[in-house]
């Protein structure tokens, strides 16, 4: 009997990931993606332990990560030309590992998206650049999708991974316009600056109406983006031109302290974007078509859960296929009718409070005038002491299991 052939719609973070988890299973995973080829836009982010949890689970792929661990994570706040430092933690990988685990890791995405492309080819699963997944039809047994270009495939299931514009979304539910959240992004790389050499740090700087979020991504490389509120800039990842980067490094971002101002004045392939997230689904099936990751629920960054949550997504829909279909026979669409609804039932409530609460934090980090940045910040430093706070964190790394059930 042949293997249930799997169409994954999208090769950003989640789809190849997926596909791996689908191939060892015994499923037979092909992924479409529209773009032409692995992409150079994206500037960074955080894997934390509940996400790399994950990604242990496929065989040397934690030793091939192109990143870097942080040693400390600061909180600092720079206010009429002060500067105070509102807290300041150990989050080493060996204090990381004892308390979860596994460490804290900042990637460039373009480098860990290839290592993930190049994991999947070498899994034997196909990717098929260039296609655009158009329109998606629906059989007893089956679904027949079409791309932009005229190809046609078919498969017994299709997963959507295509993120935040996701086609596969609105052919399930109707177009929708994603909710800008109002907060732009300016970002880049730059050597570490004098600040912060010897100390590798993640570090969250506080000003009036702007905050900056910056982590070692190689030995000598930081990743930076600033959020701070203004009109809808495109989220098209493109490199601003040189006249425009130019007018960021000379800008008033330049004078921040604590290296922020430096990271600036040095960055490279200075980009920005809006941010945004999508309003909730009530569900994230129709029949045989299945979302995961951004393209069901697309997160704003504040924190640092979009990717850690697609993987966590992936766990469990895995793990519920099989523990549905241990022998991955061909797929009934009441056997799918009932792995679609326990996962999303499992995920969907947890995500939208995810992203929910990354709104809210984008909210209190970029307020506006000097009183309420300094009870910002104070806010920032008692919360050291919340213990409810510290244990939803805690538990939130510690996810998404504690013995492998996949």
């Amino acid at each position: 009997m042949s293997k249930p052939r799997v169409i994954i719609v999208g090769a950003g973070i989640a789809g190849p990931v997926l596909a791996v988890f689908l191939k060892k299973r015994g499923y037979d995973p092909v992924i479409y993606e529209r773009l032409p080829g692995p992409g150079e836009g994206g500037l960074g982010f955080t894997l934390q332990p509940n996400g790399i949890r994950v990604l242990s689970l496929i065989p040397e792929l934690l030793e091939q990560i192109p990143g870097h661990s942080p040693n400390r994570m600061i909180h600092c706040s720079c206010l009429g030309g002060v500067e105070d430092i509102l807290i300041d933690s150990d989050i080493s990988p060996a204090t990381m590992r004892e308390r979860f685990g596994f460490p804290v890791i900042g990637v460039r995405r373009p480098e860990f998206q290839q290592l993930l492309i190049d994991t999947a080819e070498k899994h034997g699963i196909e990717i098929k650049w260039g296609h655009q997944a158009m329109e998606f039809e629906q059989r007893e047994d089956a679904v027949d999708v079409t791309f932009a270009n005229g190809t046609k495939d078919t498969a017994s299931f299709v997963v959507g991974c295509d993120g935040l514009h996701s086609n596969t979304r609105t052919a399930l539910f109707g177009k929708e316009k994603a909710d800008f959240t109002g907060m732009v992004r300016v970002g880049g790389v730059s050597p570490t600056p004098p600040a912060l050499q010897g100390t590798l740090a993640l570090v969250n700087n506080y000003g009036d109406g702007r905050h900056m979020i910056a982590y070692p991504v190689a030995e000598d490389r930081y990743s930076w983006a600033v959020t701070t509120r203004g009109p809808e800039a495109k989220e098209d990842w493109r490199t601003q031109n040189a006249e425009q980067q130019n007018e960021i490094r000379k800008g008033p971002l330049s004078a921040w302290g604590f290296g922020a101002g430096d990271l600036v004045k040095t960055g490279q392939k200075i980009v920005k974007y809006g941010l945004y997230d999508r309003p909730e689904l009530e569900s994230w099936f129709k029949g045989r078509i299945v979302l995961l990751g951004d393209a069901a629920h697309p997160t704003s960054p504040h924190l640092a859960q979009g990717a850690n949550q697609a993987f966590e997504d992936i766990y469990h829909f895995v793990r519920l296929l099989g523990k549905h279909n241990p022998s991955a026979d061909q797929l009934s669409t009441k056997f799918l009718l009932r792995v679609f609804t326990d996962y999303q039932d499992l995920r969907l409530l947890r995500t939208s409070e995810l992203v929910r609460g990354s709104r809210r934090q984008g909210e209190i980090r970029v307020v506006e005038g000097v009183d309420a940045c300094r009870a910002r910040d104070e806010a920032i430093r008692a919360g050291l002491n919340d213990d409810a706070a510290r244990r939803a964190h805690d538990e939130l790394l510690s996810g998404p299991f504690t013995v492998n059930e996949m």
